[in-house]
C-alpha cells in the first residue's frame, strides 16, 4: 500500500481546499464591488498578483522540501491561506487596491504551496496509477472550486464580506490543525530532465502543439472562471446573487462533465470525443459572447462547463502517451511555460477590457477555443504522417 486510507483522506481534503484558492478571486470580485464600475485593469492586478504567489510557491517549494518535512511545508501553506484570509477581512473598503493585492499575493503564495506540495506527496501512487490519481485529485480540487461560488453566492445577502472571508478562513485554518497533527510518507526527489533535453520539446513540433493546447486550454478555463460574474452583471444586468449561481454552476458542470468522461472513454472513441468537446467549447463560448439574456447565458455556461471537461484529461492521456517524462506535478521544460503562460490570461483580459469593454472577456476565449480544435486537427494530421512511415516500414 503507497497510502492508508486516513492519509489519502487528508491529502484529498488538501487539494478541496486548494481548489477554494484558486477560485476565490472570481468568487469575490463581485462582493468587493468590482461589478459597479469598470475599473478592469485593477482587476487583473488582482489575479497577477495571485499568479505571482503561485508562481514563487512553486520554485519554492522545492527548496523547501529539501530543508523541511513535507508535514511542515503543508502546514505552513495551509496556514498562510488561512492568514491572507483572515488579512483581507480586515482590509477596509475603501481602502487602496494595493492592500487587497498584498492578500491577494499571500493567498497566491499559500495556494502555490499546497498544490505543489501535494502533487510531491501523491507522486508514488501517480507513478502507479496515473488516470485514477489525477482523477481523484481533480474531483476534490474542482469541488472546492464549486464550493467557493456556493459558498459568496449563498452569503451575498446574508453577511457582510469580512464575515464571509472569516467563514472561509476556518476551512484552511482546521487543515492546518489537521496536518499538524499527520504524518505523511516523505516525497521522492523530484525527476531532473538537464537543459539541453528541455530544450530539445521546442524542436519537437508535437511537443510545441501539446504545450500550445495546455496553455489555451487552461488560459481559456480560468479566463472564464475568473471574469463570468463581472461579465453576467454588466452585459446582462443579472443580480450578483445570480451571477455567482451561474459561475458555481459552470464549476458544477466541468466537476460532472470530468466524471462523465471516466465512464465514457472504455466506451467512445477518444479522437472522437475530444473534437466534439472542443467543437462544443466552441459554441458554448460563442453563445456567452453574443447571448443577450438569462437563458443564453445559462445554455452557454452549461455547454462550456460540459465541453471544457474532457479536453484536459485527453489531452493530458496524449501528453503522458508521447512523452514518459511528463508529470503534472514536476512539470518542466516546455510544458512548464504552457502552464505558467495560461495563468497570466486572466490578467490579459483585465488589459484587454481596459481597451476594447467588458465584451472581449468572452471574445477571446472564443477565439481561444477555435485555436484548441486548429491544433488538434495539427496534432490528428501529425500522427497521421507520423504513423504512415511506420506502416509501411512494417509491411517492407
Amino acid at each position: 500500500m503507497l497510502f492508508n486510507a486516513p492519509a489519502a483522506r487528508k491529502i484529498l481534503f488538501g487539494f478541496l481546499v486548494t481548489g477554494m484558492l484558486m477560485a476565490f478571486l472570481g468568487a469575490i470580485l463581485p462582493a468587493w464591488g468590482y461589478h459597479l464600475h469598470s475599473d478592469y485593469l485593477t482587476v487583473g492586478n488582482f489575479f497577477l498578483a495571485m499568479n505571482a504567489g503561485i508562481l514563487a510557491a512553486i520554485r519554492a517549494v522545492r527548496a523547501m522540501l529539501a530543508r523541511w518535512t513535507l508535514r511542515v511545508v503543508l502546514v505552513c501553506g495551509a496556514s498562510l491561506a488561512a492568514a491572507a484570509l483572515l488579512y483581507l477581512a480586515a482590509v477596509p473598503p475603501t481602502a487602496h487596491p494595493l492592500w487587497r493585492m498584498a492578500g491577494v499575493c499571500l493567498l497566491g503564495l499559500s495556494a502555490g504551496t499546497l498544490s505543489s506540495s501535494l502533487l510531491h506527496a501523491l507522486s508514488p501512487l501517480y507513478r502507479h496509477e496515473p488516470a485514477a490519481t489525477l482523477t481523484l485529485a481533480g474531483t476534490f480540487f474542482g469541488s472546492g472550486c464549486w464550493l467557493t461560488a456556493v459558498m459568496v453566492a449563498g452569503a451575498y445577502y446574508v453577511y457582510t464580506v469580512p464575515s464571509i472571508l472569516v467563514l472561509m478562513a476556518t476551512v484552511p485554518g482546521f487543515l492546518a490543525g489537521l496536518y499538524a497533527r499527520s504524518d505523511f510518507q516523505p516525497p521522492p526527489p523530484p525527476p531532473h530532465r538537464p537543459w539541453k533535453e528541455a530544450l530539445a520539446d521546442f524542436r519537437s513540433p508535437t511537443a510545441v502543439l501539446f504545450a500550445g493546447l495546455l496553455f489555451l486550454q487552461f488560459g481559456n478555463e480560468w479566463a472564464i472562471a475568473g471574469w463570468l460574474p463581472v461579465f453576467l452583471v454588466q452585459r446582462l444586468g443579472v443580480s450578483p446573487a445570480t451571477s455567482l449561481k451561474l459561475l458555481a454552476m459552470y464549476w458544477f458542470f466541468l466537476l460532472a462533465g470530468r466524471a462523465a468522461v471516466q465512464w465514457l472513454l472504455p466506451r467512445v472513441r477518444h479522437s472522437r470525443l475530444l473534437f466534439c468537446s472542443a467543437l462544443g467549447a466552441v459554441l458554448g463560448c460563442a453563445i456567452l459572447s453574443f447571448t443577450n439574456n438569462r437563458f443564453g447565458a445559462g445554455t452557454g455556461v452549461v455547454l462550456v462547463g460540459l465541453s471544457y471537461a474532457a479536453i484536459y484529461p485527453l489531452v493530458a492521456e496524449n501528453i503522458r502517451n508521447a512523452f514518459p517524462y511528463y508529470h503534472p506535478g514536476f512539470a518542466s521544460g516546455i510544458f512548464a511555460l504552457a502552464f505558467t503562460g495560461a495563468l497570466l490570461a486572466p490578467w490579459s483580459l483585465g488589459v484587454c477590457a481596459h481597451y476594447w469593454g467588458i465584451r472581449i472577456v468572452m471574445l477571446l476565449p472564443l477565439a481561444g477555443s477555435v485555436i484548441v480544435f486548429a491544433l488538434l486537427m495539427a496534432l490528428w494530421l501529425v500522427a497521421r504522417l507520423t504513423a504512415a512511415p511506420q506502416v509501411k516500414a512494417a509491411a517492407g
